[in-house]
């Protein structure tokens, strides 16, 4: 089929012309024809490439190999929560008895839980898809470790502590003043309670163990007696026990005397006997455990006489809000 020749009207010379389209034009619709597919093709490859429609064999294991590791992360994230927690509560008894007991200062939580400062330590891990989660991970694994150190240090430090200060834990008041076998009951412990006389909510300075009259009442440490009668109102008959190394035990409400002041006493020594004298609605005793003149829990300091379980079953019952009985 012959080609068609297009012409155009040229009003000047009156006459219809014969048009003439160049070669160099031509090649540029060619041209430009050319580009616009490649692009359009490059476009829709990268389309393809982004879709699920489009996976190779390494690109799915590569995606089970990212999931997989997503989950190891979630397991190791678990796993970090429970050694906190157990570390959390190493810390709490670092600070609230083993350093009580040595008189020594406990660790400041600023020291404990510092984080780390200066440069980006994590700059490295940054820019992929899940860097949140292994940054994140990676500064817990890190504070973990830090804290970790700190404990171990202390640790060390109590240690020492213990194997040059022999005396000092032979003073520390570290058993229950009455047994387990003699109590009626752990009437009240450390804390607000309510009056059994004003019916207002007053601090208990001490825990009261319910038992019969005349129940044995034992030293919890070595030391002196310095007080051995009623003169300090409302506590009625009362030992007061000097150890030394800031602590001093009180024993209130005693039937009666088993030793006299300035006499010297061994842990687990008779010293009286329970009874109801002074400002007591029933036979108890009132025990207090002092450091530098202050009253603290005498609960964190039993650990010479009772299993664990039964600190635990005594921390309950001394944590209720009832009634004193002084």
């Amino acid at each position: 089929m012959p080609k068609k020749e297009k012409y155009y009207y040229d009003p000047e010379a009156l006459a219809y012309k014969k048009l003439e389209v160049r070669k160099s034009r031509r090649i540029g619709f060619v041209v430009l024809f050319l580009l616009s597919s490649a692009l359009f093709g490059f476009l829709m490859l990268v389309l393809l490439i982004n879709t699920p429609f489009f996976e190779t064999p390494n690109s799915r294991i590569m995606a089970r190999e990212l999931d997989n590791y997503k989950l190891q992360y979630k397991i190791l994230n678990k796993k970090l929560d429970q050694l906190e927690s157990v570390l959390g509560a190493i810390e709490e008894r670092d600070n609230n008895i083993y350093r009580a007991y040595f008189n020594s200062s406990p660790i400041p939580e600023e020291q404990r839980k510092a984080g780390f400062g200066g440069v980006n330590r994590y700059k490295a891990l940054e820019g992929y898809n899940n860097s949140e989660l292994v940054i994140n991970t990676t500064k817990r694994v890190d504070v973990l470790t830090k804290q970790l150190a700190i404990q171990s240090k202390s640790l060390d430090e109590i240690l020492k502590l213990g194997k040059s200060k022999e005396k000092f834990l032979a003073s520390i008041p570290a058993i229950q003043p009455v047994k387990n076998e003699d109590l009626t009951r752990m009437a009240s412990g450390f804390g607000y309670r309510s009056d059994p006389f004003t019916k207002i909510r007053k601090m208990h300075m001490g825990m009261d163990f319910t038992a019969r009259t005349g129940t044995p009442v034992y030293a919890t440490g070595d030391g002196v007696v310095v007080t051995a009668d009623n003169k300090m109102s409302g506590y009625g008959n009362l030992i007061v026990i000097k150890h030394g190394f800031s602590y001093e035990t009180y024993y209130a409400h005693l039937h009666k005397y088993n030793v006299r002041a300035g006499q010297k006493v061994k842990r687990g020594d008779i010293i009286g006997y329970v009874g109801s004298t002074g400002r007591s609605q029933a036979p108890h005793l009132h025990y207090e455990v002092r450091v530098n003149g202050e009253a603290v829990n005498p609960i964190n300091y039993y650990y010479g006489s009772i299993s664990a379980e039964e600190y635990v079953k005594i921390s309950e019952l001394a944590k209720q809000t009832n009634q004193s009985l002084d």
